[in-house]
């Protein structure tokens, strides 16, 4: 067992301290560029589309519901205690960096769902279905590639994350109203079984009520924290910046290793929160019916939840516990955030938390379900024969993880998690020529006046890549 600790530390320290943090913010660089900054100058088209996008789709979901099932798998315990850990780790500047993974995030997940639903395809219930796995097998005709990607996701968010994910409901309810953790995890798994046998549409439903509702009573106990300290604001904000580029330590002779350790903090839980380049949402944004009728409009629908889940809601927690004044100590982690929390409003604050977390955690545990979903029916040839017995080793997962005691199991999550994003951010350079000129012939039409359609005949290299009846190439046919 130790040296089966000491194989994955490594691989992490390898993966998550160099790899990923240079590879993601260099190709978050390189989309922004390419896109002409398109997370600035098209951040108003993006919550017009957002607003416009609750109409269900023929074949697939809504862009909202699409939109819902992804937060739901980005916001999460990360949002408030990851926030937390990286603040303690590295001070208030993580924040910033936070923020600017975020940006160069936006154009990242920009390309990588305008791709899922270029290559979408139908399951046997006339379902979309689409993702990394998909545009990897018919985008670069690499099957391997797909399968590759398939199983390190299903093996990620399908199975360890939702352990882990249970696990931490079972903490904050055992911690804060001291129950017992094999009924809460029963609890859990009748719970998110009976969602998650109802399929992708169901998760959606599930997810369209319930991810609003949480993410909003989070924002607005937030926004009290803030009004209540509001005097406070300037200086917390000019301590953020001091400290993101060292100029508070310069004095003392410490810039360059804190400023180093306020980026790889920042960064990586920026990274980890709104998994922009990781593949994963890019499941979820393929099975939506867009509207407009373009795969570049759910590239904007998931552009903007990058955006609500890391300059929004993980902006809340550092609010929250900044604002306290206290960020150097008083617990790590999830705790941090509820000392925090109850030094602003009472002794309520830590059962606020613990009911948060129970939202979060439990739609995320559905929501990596649904990305799991997509995969076992890319393995299978899109039929469901297998998903029966999935879903029932996914509840085992969610029973495990109540009651055990995982640290193991999480750090080989982040390894599968890590190769999983590097596999797919080699297959995002490899098609970004493709994806941008998608995008701008979005964009073209936008600027002309009229209201986008995909026109297939404009790319003859797709002729052969697309499957029939997904994209029609007549105006007529395309409209609604």
């Amino acid at each position: 067992m130790a040296m089966l600790e000491t194989i994955v530390n490594f691989m992490n320290d390898l993966l998550w301290g160099k790899l990923l943090v240079y590879g993601l913010v260099g190709a978050g660089l390189f989309f922004t560029v390419r896109l002409g900054f398109i997370q600035i100058t098209h951040f108003a088209h993006g919550l017009k589309i957002l607003s416009i996008s609750r109409r269900p789709g023929r074949n697939g979901l809504s862009s909202f519901q699409v939109f819902c099932t992804s937060m739901a798998a980005r916001v999460g315990a990360g949002n408030m205690a990851g926030v937390a850990v990286a603040i303690g780790a590295a001070g208030p500047g993580a924040v910033f960096w936070m923020w600017a993974i975020a940006l160069l995030g936006m154009a990242t997940a920009m390309i990588e769902s305008t791709l899922a639903q270029v290559y979408k395809v139908k399951d046997v219930d006339g379902q979309y279905r689409g993702g990394p796995s998909y545009y990897m097998e018919k985008g670069l005709g690499q099957r391997w590639m797909g399968i590759l990607f398939s199983i390190l996701l299903i093996i990620c968010f399908g199975l360890v994350f939702n352990a882990v994910q249970a696990n931490t409901i079972t903490g904050a309810m055992t911690a804060v109203f001291d129950l017992n953790p094999i009924y809460v995890g029963v609890a859990i798994a009748v719970l998110s079984g009976l969602v998650i046998m109802g399929g992708l549409k169901k998760v959606a439903k599930v997810s369209e009520i319930v991810v609003p509702v949480m993410a909003l009573a989070y924002i607005a106990i937030a926004l009290v924290v803030v009004l209540m300290n509001v005097e406070q604001l300037p200086a917390v904000f000019m301590l953020v910046i001091n400290s993101a580029f060292g100029w508070q330590e310069a004095a003392a002779g410490g810039v360059a290793y804190s400023v180093a350790q306020a980026m790889q903090a920042g960064i990586a839980r920026g990274l980890f929160s709104n998994e922009a380049g990781m593949g994963s949402a890019a499941n979820i944004a393929a099975s939506a019916s867009p509207n407009p009728n373009h795969p570049a409009s759910q590239g904007f629908v998931q552009m903007m939840g990058v955006f609500v889940d890391t300059i929004v809601i993980c902006t809340a927690t550092a609010a929250i516990i900044l604002l306290s004044g206290d960020a150097a100590g008083s617990g790590d982690g999830i705790a941090k955030t509820i000392n925090a929390l109850s030094s602003h409003v009472g002794d309520w604050g830590g059962a606020f938390i613990a009911f948060a977390i129970l939202l979060f955690c439990f739609t995320s545990i559905i929501a990596n379900y649904s990305y799991a979903e997509t995969n076992v029916m890319f393995l299978s040839g899109n039929k469901k024969g297998a998903l029966p017995i999935f879903r029932l080793v996914v509840l085992g997962m969610v029973m495990f993880g109540a009651v055990a005691k995982i640290n193991i199991v999480w750090n080989l999550a982040d390894v599968s998690m890590g190769l999983m994003a590097l596999v797919n951010m080699i297959a995002l350079l490899l098609l970004s020529g493709l994806a941008v000129r998608v995008i701008n012939d979005y964009r073209q039409q936008i600027k002309a006046g009229e209201e986008p359609m995909f026109d297939t005949d404009k790319f003859p290299e797709l002729a052969e890549q697309l499957e029939d009846g997904i994209w029609k190439n007549k105006p007529a046919e395309s409209s609604k």
